[in-house]
């Protein structure tokens, strides 16, 4: 007989980190610690695998950050986030998560964190966060450098140097490369407000392409563009979005 109600899994790159947690958690008989992961592919795995109530979720790891791993879950655990660096915690809030562990810990605070982990827990936990939804909340104050999409239980981080072109498809977003798309659920203005405007620029209410691979403006008629991109493919470009390349390329 087990008095465990909850299950929850630590993730922290840092071992110590994760003896502190495990230590703490074996004060609380109606926890139990079902797993413990070292980076981000792997707490991926393990999360929706053991599908856990609890996830305490350090921010910076190797190989996905917290925010990434929080965007490839289904469903979402209720989270507490411990890090060492304070500048996240904003973010970490509009996640939805119930709170921020700041390292070093006591147990008087990670009590507190606990509480309120289980005042939601009772509630039910959380409502479904939607992939976008994280996508915007990600915003904040790290440059992004790359694009995480999952496919099944395949996980690629497709770097943005590498991405061609984007195009909305419904509620999805096709990350085109020069080897192959990838289709991310996620819609196309939501990823334009992440993106470096200086590197990337939305052309047509459907496309946004990287600058750099743009080969050359082609008219079709009075009000009508197309964008030959360096290996061909052409894309259409609408009036408000040729307005958009002049005014980038220093035209108008």
């Amino acid at each position: 007989m087990t008095d465990e109600l909850f299950k929850a899994v630590v993730v922290d790159d840092e071992e110590l980190a994760r003896a502190v947690i495990r230590e703490f958690l074996a004060t609380y008989p109606d926890i139990g610690l079902v797993a413990e992961c070292e980076n981000g592919f792997d707490a991926v795995k393990a999360i929706n695998e053991l599908k856990p109530d609890l996830l305490f979720l350090d921010i910076q790891m190797p190989k996905l950050d917290g925010f990434e791993v929080l965007e490839l879950l289904d469903p979402q655990p209720v989270v507490i986030f411990v890090t060492a660096y304070d500048q996240h915690a904003l973010r970490a809030f509009e996640v939805h998560a119930v709170d921020y562990l700041l390292k070093p810990f006591g147990n008087e605070r990670f009590a507190e964190a606990v509480l309120r982990a289980r005042a939601r827990l009772d509630q039910g936990g959380i409502k479904k966060i939607q992939a976008a939804e994280l996508s915007n909340a990600a915003k904040g104050d790290w440059p992004m450098d790359r694009i995480v999409v999952k496919d099944g239980t395949k996980v690629t981080l497709i770097p943005l140097a590498d991405l061609e072109y984007i195009q909305a498809q419904d509620d999805y977003v096709l990350l085109k490369t020069p080897e192959k798309g990838h289709l991310k659920q996620q819609t196309l203005t939501s990823l334009e407000q992440r993106l470096d405007s200086n590197r990337f620029l939305r052309i047509h209410r459907s496309f946004i392409i990287q600058l750099d691979r743009l080969s050359r403006i082609e008219q079709k008629d009075t009000e009508s563009w197309v964008a030959v991109l360096n290996g061909g493919t052409r894309l259409p470009v609408s009036k408000s979005g040729y307005a958009r390349l002049k005014k980038k390329m220093g035209e108008g």
